[in-house]
């Protein structure tokens, strides 16, 4: 027992780790807490004209969002992160960074796996493990530096403590544990943690656990603490008096500004989002019968209602989005444990209880597969990433390179860890001359992010820049030849015998650029593949996105 404990609790650590070496990449949403975390490492926290340091080094002075972000999550992630990035090299920092977060999130989901141990048994623990790592996104974005992950880790720890004691002392001091650390989430991180807040303190009040006065002061407790810690360090670093999370309520619920990314109709958690989130067939079924049996109701309650509370009244909020509910995966997931487990216990006493575990197996088995076709298809979703991947590779010869990229290349994969590998020192602008970029011992690749319109249809921005990374590729002006085309995924393909892969030119046609990248390995792969089958594919289908290209200098010649 004590070796399968030991087993189901690595995987929580394991799988996580995982996803994160086989999709390494970063999507815009993760930007700001990754080159803030970049910035830190980097650049440190200087402490004389802070203003003109940071305007002149940071990123977040140069492409500020729509409303400001905390950098709590950076500073802590910069300061655990340093000393591994020391050891292993500035190379592989972006891969340190996601792993500490994702170990800290993993550290969380093991103390509610405890808790759920010590409160229903073991049984029920192992099987939420086992559902929790079958699962795709919980373990998929444990590392990815969303403020909702950061705001994941200290929701999950608060619903541990939220777990019956049997120690009525010790239940009282989790209670006020837990209030404390989704006060510190909300008022830090993500602001929606609130309506959890006031689900759970009414809650409270109503079942006699907590008295006005011990809620009051908790709450407000908690609250100075956050913010004495948010107020003094996101202020020095946006250089102004700023509270993060207000400015993001105010934009997103008072203004109702979220509402410019999109909105989805009120059913929208309860019909999609959560079915994905909890992915095997049975998850769903199985919390219902938890609820409904006389032996697992009471336990499942705590679990349930205010879960479903929290997406009802989180629904009215017209822009949604699956991490937005990513806090009720494991009380959820824990009272399907507590279903699936009243069934495994009698499996001896009748063939309706057998066949109700084989059910369960069968769909926990299909859903650690869908989950695994899920990472895969998700990890060739980058090509931002891959491009820059390839395009250090291609220009490895030139000692420094200037390199435009396009909206599409920053919003999948351009991180500053990427553009910068070798953690140079490099300020806002900087030119060959300067001296960190004289003293680089490799290649040093200048980025270039312009959006503007106007200096994009000027020949001379483009004289300026050795290479490009367009989805476009009749955008820069001037003479440029494409070296190559990275792919994404663009959903399932179907070949039959007979039929040729997509990136082979008819006879008479122009062969079409070169493909590099994760496009070239799932060609290889399906050439490979349709030997053995005859013909037959279904798998990945690859599209044209990002044109890695170079610009084609002039030659003169001289007359006589």
């Amino acid at each position: 027992m004590a070796s399968l404990d030991f087993f189901l609790g690595s995987l929580l650590f394991l799988v996580p780790l995982l996803h994160l070496l086989v999709s390494p990449h970063t999507k815009v949403e993760e930007s700001f807490n990754m080159q803030a975390t970049h910035d830190i490492l980097v650049y440190g926290t200087p402490l004389s004209s802070p203003g003109d340091r940071f305007a002149s080094t940071y990123d977040h002075f140069t492409f500020p969002g729509v409303v400001p972000r905390t950098f709590l999550g950076a500073v802590m992630l910069s300061g655990i992160s340093q000393p591994f990035t020391w050891l292993a090299g500035f190379e592989h920092a972006q891969f340190i960074v996601r792993a500490i977060l994702g170990s800290f999130n993993a550290l969380c989901l093991l103390v509610f796996r405890s808790g759920l141990a010590n409160s229903y048994g073991r049984g029920v623990a192992n099987l939420w493990a086992v559902m929790i790592v079958t699962q795709f996104h919980v373990v998929y974005y444990a590392t990815r530096t969303l403020p909702n992950m950061f705001a994941f880790g200290l929701s999950t720890l608060a619903f541990a403590f939220l777990l019956p004691r049997s120690d009525p002392r010790q239940g009282r001091v989790r209670l006020k544990q837990a209030i404390g650390l989704l006060v510190f989430a909300t008022a830090i991180f993500r602001s929606e943690l609130a309506i959890f807040l006031a689900v759970l303190g009414l809650e409270f009040l109503v079942s006699k656990r907590m008295t006005l006065r011990e809620l009051v002061t908790t709450f407000l407790g908690s609250f100075v603490a956050a913010l004495a810690m948010s107020i003094p360090v996101d202020s020095y670093f946006w250089q102004k008096p700023v509270w993060p999370e207000l400015w993001g309520f105010y934009y997103n619920a008072i203004l109702g500004s979220s509402s410019d990314w999109g909105v989805s109709p009120w059913h929208y958690y309860f019909t999609s989002a959560l079915p994905r989130l909890l992915l095997s067939v049975s998850s769903i079924p199985l919390i219902m019968l938890a609820l409904w049996l006389p032996g697992t109701s009471r336990q499942a309650r705590p679990l349930v209602l205010p879960s479903l509370l929290y997406i009802a009244i989180y629904s009215f909020q017209p822009h949604k989005e699956a991490r937005f509910i990513f806090y009720v995966i494991p009380p959820l997931t824990g009272a399907a444990a507590l279903g699936a487990n009243y069934i495994f216990a009698r499996e001896s006493k009748s063939s309706f209880y057998t066949f109700g575990k084989l059910c369960i197996t069968l769909s926990i088995m299909a859903s650690a597969a869908g989950s695994v076709a899920m990472l895969l298809f998700s990890s060739l979703s980058y090509p931002g990433g891959d491009a820059v991947a390839q395009l250090f590779a291609i220009a490895n010869a030139d000692p420094t390179a200037f390199v435009h990229a396009d909206v599409l290349t920053c919003m999948t994969g351009l991180t500053r860890f990427g553009q910068n590998p070798i953690g140079l020192p490099l300020t806002q602008g900087a030119r060959e001359s300067s001296p960190e970029i004289a003293a680089a011992a490799g290649p040093v690749l200048l980025f270039d992010k312009t959006e503007d319109r106007p200096k994009l249809g000027r020949s001379s921005f483009w004289n300026t820049m050795d290479y490009a990374l367009m989805e476009d590729s009749m955008l820069p002006l001037g003479n440029w030849r494409t070296i190559g085309v990275i792919q994404a995924f663009s959903g399932i393909q179907v070949l039959k015998p007979g039929v040729d892969d997509p990136e082979v030119a008819e006879e008479g046609q122009r062969a079409p650029p070169k493909v590099l990248g994760l496009g070239a390995t799932v060609a290889t792969i399906r050439t490979t593949v349709r030997r053995f089958t005859g013909g037959w594919w279904i798998g990945p289908r690859m599209s044209p996105r990002i044109h890695i290209m170079k610009r084609v200098q002039e030659v003169r010649y001289a007359t006589s």
